[in-house]
This record gives C-alpha cells, sequence and structure tokens, in this order.
C-alpha cells in the first residue's frame, strides 16, 4: 500500500474537514463543453420510466482536498431563440453579468420582470468520482471509475448521511474508502420529472477487500480542481457581451441596462430578495447537455 494511501486511510478520509465544508457549502452559494464525454457516467431509465443503480462515492485525489466540487451555471433562451449556457463567476465568487441582471429585473418589484428572472436564475451541480457498483442497462460499466454530475438532490442524500438528523443514527463518510457506504440511485419520472427521493445509502461496507485493490481504485479517479479552475470559465466582459447578444439578437456593443424592459414600478416591492436564491433540481440537468450542443451549433 502507498504511504499517500496510508495517510488517507488513517485521516479517514478527513471527515472532520468535509464536515466543515459542507456547512460552508450549504450557507453559500469551466469547464469544456462537450456533448459526450466518456469520462461521465449517466443513469439510464428502463421502460417503465424507472431507473437503478448501485454507485460508491470515492474520496479526494492525492493533491485535492475535496471530494467533490459544484458549479453554478446560466441555461436560457433569449428573446430571439439564441441560447445563453455557460457557467457562472458566481461559482468563483466573483461578479457575474447574468446574475446582476436577474437581481436588477427581480429588484424592480414587477412580477414580469421576476418571472423573466426566475426563468433565467442559476443552476447548481455538483462532480464527483464514482465507482459503479451495479448498473442493469450497462452491465459493462460495472466496477469502473466515473465523474458523476448530479444536483441538490442527491447532494442533500449526502448531507444526510454525514449529519443525521436523529441521535439514533450514526455519521457515515459516504466519501469513506474502508468506512463509507454503497448508494442505491433509484430514479422515478413523477409529473415528468427525475424524482430521487428514494435513493439511499447501503450499511457501512469497505470498498474492496484489500488495500492494494483499493489503491488501484484511487489511482484511477479523476482530478476535479480543474471543474474550478478560473482558466476554464469565461470573463465578466465576454460573459456581457453574450449576454447581450443573446438578449438582443445581435452583436451590438449595446449595455444590457439598454434593452427595453418593462418600466420600473414606482411603488416600494414588498421584497427586493434576490432571485439568485432559488433551488435547483437535478431534472434540470436532463437537457442541459442536449441544449448545450444547440447552442454551440448557432
Amino acid at each position: 500500500m502507498s504511504n499517500a494511501l496510508e495517510e488517507l486511510k488513517k485521516s479517514k478520509s478527513n471527515f472532520d474537514a468535509l464536515t466543515k465544508q459542507l456547512e460552508k457549502s450549504q450557507d453559500k452559494p469551466k469547464t469544456e463543453n462537450k456533448y459526450q464525454d466518456d469520462r461521465f457516467w449517466k443513469p439510464e431509465l428502463d421502460k417503465s420510466g424507472n431507473g437503478f443503480a448501485v454507485l460508491r462515492f470515492l474520496p479526494a485525489v492525492e493533491g485535492e482536498d475535496m471530494p467533490w466540487q459544484r458549479v453554478w451555471n446560466h441555461a436560457f433562451q433569449g428573446p430571439g431563440g439564441q441560447w445563453y449556457i455557460e457557467n457562472s463567476l458566481t461559482t468563483l465568487n466573483k461578479k457575474d453579468p447574468v446574475s446582476e441582471e436577474n437581481t436588477r429585473l427581480w429588484n424592480t418589484g414587477i412580477e414580469a420582470d421576476k418571472e423573466i428572472a426566475r426563468k433565467r436564475k442559476r443552476k447548481l451541480s455538483y462532480y464527483s468520482n464514482i465507482l459503479v457498483v451495479s448498473d442493469p442497462k450497462h452491465p459493462e460499466n460495472e466496477g469502473k471509475t466515473f465523474l458523476f454530475k448530479f444536483g441538490k438532490k442527491i447532494f442533500d442524500k449526502i448531507t444526510e448521511a454525514m449529519n443525521p438528523a436523529f441521535e439514533d443514527e450514526k455519521a457515515v463518510n459516504p466519501f469513506d474508502f474502508w468506512e463509507g457506504a454503497n448508494f442505491k440511485l433509484k430514479i422515478r419520472k413523477v409529473d415528468g420529472y427525475w424524482n430521487y427521493d428514494k435513493s439511499e445509502f447501503e450499511q457501512v461496507s469497505k470498498l474492496k477487500p484489500t488495500d492494494e485493490e483499493i489503491d488501484a481504485v484511487w489511482k484511477s479517479q479523476y482530478a476535479l480542481k480543474a471543474f474550478i479552475d478560473p482558466s476554464n470559465f469565461k470573463s465578466y466582459d465576454e460573459l456581457k457581451e453574450k449576454l447581450n447578444r443573446v438578449l438582443t439578437g445581435t452583436r451590438s456593443t449595446e449595455s444590457v441596462a439598454d434593452i427595453d424592459l418593462p418600466p420600473a414600478s414606482n411603488s416600494v416591492p414588498k421584497s427586493v430578495g434576490s432571485v439568485e436564491k432559488a433551488s435547483s433540481t437535478d431534472s434540470d440537468d436532463e437537457s442541459l447537455s442536449y441544449f448545450s450542443k444547440l447552442a454551440e451549433d448557432e
């Protein structure tokens, strides 16, 4: 067993540090666009509209601290049919032109403006390494390591495992090789959307019988820091130019503020909270890759 793996085993995959980071992620809010990336595993539904797989979330790779990364993005169509699909600079705790425009719209107090802002709100995605334990639709994936993109609903399941609500429940670090737990992903169609409510973690178990096998899995994982590397995000000016182009249907240098919008209300709005705080759903991701392809083809 390598020295690095031995240190990881002693640290219990940094459970205390992960718990602190989990608390931060609950308080606060580019990768290259590819229509298909073989590094990623995606669930698939059967003929009845249900999906099932058993996954194991994996710890951070050597040299990184966190076993997940999170990215905010925007995906919406402008009045002329052009798509705006970009990662948000708020991921990096920087100002973003869409968030600024959404806040301006929301703060007018006009319901029509608020509805526009709702449609353009940012969406949250998480990225982790997983080992596919069971994949009935594609058994050839079993035993292999993949990247997995998922949303808030699944991340809530991870949060519940790490911070159980009841005293008789023991906290579990799902990302631990030795004291983690397999995740039974169960998908149903509810009102046309993918629902993950029945998904759950199994009992605590060791990932592999030997540390040598575990080390091989660890070495097969992918680095995650690239997802939040500033070099993979467009600059504020580039995003603003793209936003102007999508909203006006031209390549004009006209600013977003100059676009014709409903007049501001003279009355003081009852609520001026930002729409950016609205939560996202995992089902938002189902069509995002398809829309990304459409945007690239424009």
